[in-house]
């Protein structure tokens, strides 16, 4: 399995490194049945990150046609929703620092991602996830309208608002798009992600080299509505 972690201006480092050490491991554990790369829609680049001036570097272009997995991280920086926000065509020093988190994965649309997200979504063989804010990427973009998915609770409402069925849960199976909510959920979808694409005893043995356990049930479209709760 071929997986991708893409890498766009003001990145939260937490959504792409927690699922980065996972599916790494897991191709480790399990003798190079998965690889991992960090992308970026304009290819090879020094991507800064939302957080402080860290900065990651992706090392390839973003591959709808090559990849068999691509993961969407969310943006780090002021959560709220902007009314005081800075010159949007400040430089990079300053909006990185100061941007609102949805102005950060609003400007992604401007980019080529949304097309080649697009791409990837129209070939059922390409599994697409989405970690916190990555899921409001790729509602923005109007490319998970009546799926069901999730993201941070913070931004429920958005994903509602996009026509999504928000789903409150730490991860979402709806087939070929998983996504997983709060930052630290990428490891749970990490992890999920193993355990159904390459096996659970791989999937259990990096949870234990990690000494993480995952929460909750795994949410999908599956069984008798619930009634009563």
């Amino acid at each position: 399995m071929r997986a991708q972690i893409v890498l766009f201006d003001g990145f939260d480092p937490l959504d792409v490194i927690a699922p980065y050490e996972v599916l790494y491991a897991g191709g480790t554990s399990s003798g190079g049945l998965v690889s991992v790369e960090l992308v970026s829609a304009e290819g090879p680049r020094e991507v800064v990150s939302g957080t402080g001036a860290l900065a990651l570097r992706a090392t390839a272009a973003l591959d709808p046609a090559g990849a068999d997995l691509i993961l969407v991280p969310g943006a780090s920086g002021r959560v709220g929703v902007p009314g005081e926000v800075p010159d949007h065509d400040a430089g990079a020093g300053e909006w990185e620092q100061d941007a609102f988190i949805p102005v950060l994965l609003g400007r992604t649309l401007t980019t080529e991602l949304p097309a080649l997200l697009k791409a990837a979504m129209d070939d059922p063989r390409v599994v697409v996830g989405a970690v916190c804010g990555g899921s409001l990427v790729l509602a923005m973009a109007g490319l998970l309208e009546g799926r069901h998915a999730t993201t941070h609770h913070m931004g429920l409402d958005m994903l509602d608002a996009t026509g999504v069925h928000a789903v409150r849960a730490r991860v979402v199976d709806d087939g070929d798009v998983v996504t997983g909510a709060g930052v630290t959920s990428g490891l749970d979808l990490g992890l999920y992600l193993l355990e159904r694409e390459v096996g659970p005893r791989i999937a259990h043995a990096v949870e234990e080299l990690f000494a993480h356990e995952r929460r909750g049930t795994v949410w999908r479209n599956e069984g008798p509505i619930p009634t009563g709760l």
